[in-house]
C-alpha cells in the first residue's frame, strides 16, 4: 500500500492541534464538495482525500497509530500483538533479539513483515481478514433543509449512497451508515461511514433544540392601539392578534410552531416571538404637532 501523507493533504504540520485539523478539513470540504463542483473528477478526488485524512487525523487513537506505523496504521493492533508473540517465543527458546532490530522491518509488505514465513505459506483463503477502515464525512445543510425529512445522494469512495435525512437532526450530530466505509482486506467486512451534519444558522430564526426564537417588528400604532400582524414561521405565515399597549420586548409563544423533534413524527417544539416596537421616522410637521399635543396631554394627566 502506497503511503499517503494525510498532513500534507490537509495542509497542516504534524504537530497541528485538533482544532486546526478540523478547520483545515472544513475549508477543503467546502471548496471541493461535489455539489459545488459537478462533474469535476479532480475536485471529487480531493474531496475524498480530505475526508480520508480527516477520518484518521481527527481520531486521537487512529492518529497515534498513523504517526507510528504510517500506511500500515490500520494493522497496528496486529503488529503489536505479533511483536509480543515473537518476543514471548524468543524468551521461551532462549534467543534474543533487540527491539531496534525488530523495529527495523519494512511494513509495506504487511503479511511478510508481520507474520513472516507463516504468512507467506498461507493460501489466499487462509489469510487473515481485516475489517475496512471507517470513514467520516461532513454534510453541510441549511436549517430549512432539516425541517422536513428528505432524501439525498452522497458520493463516497466513488459509490453513490442514497439516504434519508431525518427531520430535526442537530448541528454536529453524527449518524452511522453501516458498511459504507472502506472495503475490508482479504474479504473482511467493510467499515462504516460516520456522517456529521453541519447546519448553518438561519438569518431569521434561532434554534435551541426543538424550539425556535425570532424577533417580530410592530409599528408604534399597532403596539399602542392593538390590532393584527402577520408573522413568519418555517411553514408559512400566521396572523396574530396584538393586544393594545403591547410593550417592546413582549414575548409570545406559538405552540407547535417550532422545529420537529428528531425521530418523533408529527411532534414539534414551540416558536417564541419577541415583539420589537419600531418608532416612526421622517415625521411630517402635522405628525410632530400631534405628538407634541399628545405629550402635553400625558404630562397634564400626571
Amino acid at each position: 500500500m502506497e503511503f499517503i501523507d494525510y498532513y500534507q493533504i490537509l495542509g497542516v504540520p504534524k504537530t497541528a492541534a485538533d482544532a486546526d485539523i478540523k478547520s483545515a478539513y472544513r475549508k477543503l470540504a467546502r471548496k471541493y464538495h461535489p455539489d459545488l463542483n459537478p462533474n469535476d473528477k479532480t475536485a471529487e478526488k480531493k474531496f475524498k482525500e480530505a475526508n480520508e485524512a480527516n477520518e484518521v487525523l481527527s481520531d486521537p487513537d487512529k492518529r497515534k497509530k498513523y504517526d507510528k506505523y504510517g500506511k500500515d496504521w490500520q494493522h497496528a493492533d496486529e503488529i503489536e500483538k505479533n511483536r509480543q508473540q515473537q518476543s514471548q517465543n524468543q524468551r521461551q527458546s532462549g534467543r534474543r533479539q533487540s527491539a531496534e532490530d525488530f523495529a527495523g522491518g519494512d511494513f509495506s509488505d504487511f503479511f511478510e513483515s508481520i507474520f513472516g514465513e507463516e504468512a507467506r505459506g498461507r493460501s489466499s483463503n487462509q489469510q487473515t481478514r481485516f475489517r475496512g477502515q471507517d470513514l467520516r464525512a461532513e454534510l453541510q445543510l441549511d436549517l430549512i433543509d432539516v425541517y422536513q425529512s428528505h432524501q439525498r445522494t452522497l458520493t463516497v469512495n466513488g459509490k453513490n449512497i442514497r439516504l434519508t435525512i431525518p427531520a430535526g437532526v442537530e448541528h454536529e450530530q453524527t449518524i452511522k451508515i453501516a458498511g459504507h466505509g472502506n472495503p475490508g482486506v482479504n474479504g473482511g467486512p467493510s467499515g462504516d461511514l460516520y456522517l456529521t451534519f453541519s447546519i448553518a444558522d438561519h438569518p431569521k430564526f434561532k434554534r435551541e433544540g426543538s424550539n425556535l426564537y425570532t424577533n417580530v417588528e410592530l409599528d408604534l400604532y399597532t403596539a399602542l392601539l392593538g390590532g393584527e400582524t402577520m408573522v413568519d414561521t418555517l411553514d408559512g405565515k400566521v396572523k396574530l392578534k396584538v393586544a393594545p399597549e403591547t410593550q417592546s420586548g413582549t414575548k409570545v409563544k406559538l405552540k407547535g410552531k417550532g422545529f420537529p423533534v428528531y425521530k418523533k413524527e408529527n411532534t414539534f417544539g414551540d416558536l417564541y416571538l419577541s415583539y420589537q416596537v419600531k418608532l416612526p421616522t421622517k415625521l411630517s410637521e402635522q405628525e410632530k404637532t400631534l405628538f407634541n399635543e399628545l405629550a402635553k396631554m400625558r404630562s397634564n394627566g400626571k
